[in-house]
């Protein structure tokens, strides 16, 4: 990891550019290339708190299953960086809410229907992404440790990506219809 620091503080004086159009910055470690959960640790410590004189929200999304453990959780919520939950058949999806927001990649959209989702899906995201708004935490998608008491009202990020992708954006202003 030697020169993650300067590389993350490149990246991140460029993005703080956006100002106050910038949302959550995602991390994403691939299946392979994630580090263990020390040197985890040891990459969250050097991610910025502001930038450009704002606050600067994390999200991190890991697609090795080997570090999916009850620890995984208490680190994050340590350092307040979101957990992505995947919602992906091919990547660890889990739903543990570590920071004062959530951060949600769906990546099951089909080609087949127009809304990329059925409207039992649909309606049950805007259910779970109400929950979140809420300050509350959905009891049927899985975590890794017990879930966490409700903390006020937080920001919930639901992004539709991969899969079908020419769906995602009809699939996203289903869901914001709904909300």
């Amino acid at each position: 990891m030697a020169g993650t620091g300067a590389q993350i503080a490149d990246f991140v004086g460029g993005i703080a550019e956006l100002g106050d159009r910038l949302g959550a910055l995602l991390w994403q470690f691939d299946r392979g290339k994630a580090p263990s959960l020390d040197e985890l640790g040891g990459f969250l410590d050097l991610l910025p708190a502001q930038a450009g004189g704002r606050r600067l929200r994390h999200a991190l999304e890991l697609r090795d299953p080997a570090l999916f453990t009850p620890e995984l959780p208490a680190l994050l919520r340590a350092r307040n960086v979101a957990l992505v939950f995947a919602g992906s058949d091919e990547h660890p999806s889990f739903a543990d809410i570590t920071a004062d927001f959530t951060y949600a990649r769906l990546m099951q959209s089909r080609a087949d229907l127009e809304q990329g989702y059925a409207d039992v899906e649909l309606d049950a995201w805007a259910r779970r992404a109400r929950i979140w708004a809420d300050g509350g935490d959905p009891d049927d998608l899985p975590h890794l440790a017990a879930p966490q008491p409700g903390r006020g009202p937080r920001d919930a990020f639901v992004f539709f990506i991969a899969s079908a992708k020419e769906r995602n954006p009809a699939a996203a202003r289903a869901l914001i219809g709904r909300l």
